[in-house]
């Protein structure tokens, strides 16, 4: 790997009624809708501090102006497509190595606890594989990169504590090497802010604080 890896970040518009329905299910529509405004700006503040090129990718390409003014910095705007999680990644992944990009970091907008130091060790990893995953507690990632493209991912289990297994499996099969960073959590649920109400507790970084005091606010 000659630069920098090209950060991708899957993100929604975030909606009330739409996302985080296990929260809402407990606190609300409205409080689910604020942990997702909350969240999303974590992801950006990640996005600002990235030191390679950065590539924001909507749900929606009826989302592609707003997405285009979140951010201060230089990005490219890439709509996903219609599909599950997988069809969008292959999908994403083949647009850019079009373009030219050949290291490739996917996160979505709901590990807030991925720190800087997490970021740093991703990138390290960039140098000694073929595909890296940031495991998760549930089951699934937090982080997924590739230095090949990815294999059809369309058919795997997303959204289930078998996703992380299956992913791995399906890189191995088409003879890819895979590494694993330091497992993080993503946040889904209400027992996942009381969580992050320690985890973060101590984070400086602006949006991490402004979500802490959202939760506060919320749980207390």
């Amino acid at each position: 790997m000659s630069q920098l890896p090209t950060l991708v970040i899957f993100c929604k518009r975030p909606l009330a009624g739409q996302g985080k329905q296990r929260i809402a299910a407990t606190l609300g529509k409205l409080p689910a809708l604020e942990i997702a405004t909350a969240l999303l700006d974590c992801a950006l503040e990640d996005a600002e501090a990235w030191p390679g090129k950065l590539v924001l990718s909507p749900a929606s390409a009826a989302d592609q102006q707003w997405a285009a003014g979140l951010l201060q910095r230089d990005c490219r705007v890439v709509p996903q497509c219609e599909g599950n999680l997988g069809k969008k990644l292959n999908y994403i992944d083949q647009l850019l190595r079009l373009e030219g990009d050949t290291s490739l970091l996917f996160i979505g907008t709901d590990a807030p606890e991925h720190s800087r130091s997490h970021y740093q060790e991703l990138i390290g990893l960039f140098t000694e594989t073929d595909m890296l995953f940031s495991p998760a507690a549930d089951g699934g990632v937090t982080a997924m990169g590739c230095n090949q493209p990815w294999p059809e991912l369309s058919g795997l289990p997303w959204s289930t504590p078998q996703l992380g297994t299956d992913l791995v499996a399906a890189c191995q099969s088409e003879g890819f090497q895979v590494a694993f960073s330091s497992a993080c959590y993503d946040v889904d649920t209400a027992a996942d802010l009381a969580r992050l109400q320690v985890s973060i507790k101590h984070d400086a970084r602006p949006a991490r604080q402004q979500l802490l005091q959202r939760i506060e606010s919320l749980l207390d």
